[in-house]
């Protein structure tokens, strides 16, 4: 499966811990992430600085869902059994 164009659901959803270009110290869950673009598209995808965490998350039909809406429930419902306390 290939990231659904327009979604941005985990570059949003899920909480980065390692630094993002633009983002030194990551991101918190539920914050965008500043490479996101006004078209939920990742300005740097692709490119050499493109996160490690990023580059391993892969899209699966059960974290994606059918759209963007439930690919966030998703996420947010991963970030919630996986934060610390």
């Amino acid at each position: 499966m290939t990231c659904r164009i327009g979604c941005g659901a985990c570059c949003i959803a899920i909480s980065i811990s390692s630094s993002i270009p633009g983002m030194p110290r990551g991101k918190k869950a539920g914050e965008r992430c500043v490479n996101l673009d006004e078209n939920f598209s990742c300005r740097i995808h692709g490119k050499q600085d493109y996160p490690k965490v990023c580059r391993e998350l892969r899209p699966d039909l059960e974290m994606c869902g059918h759209d963007r809406e439930e690919a966030m429930v998703y996420l947010e419902n991963l970030e919630r059994l996986t934060a610390p306390g």
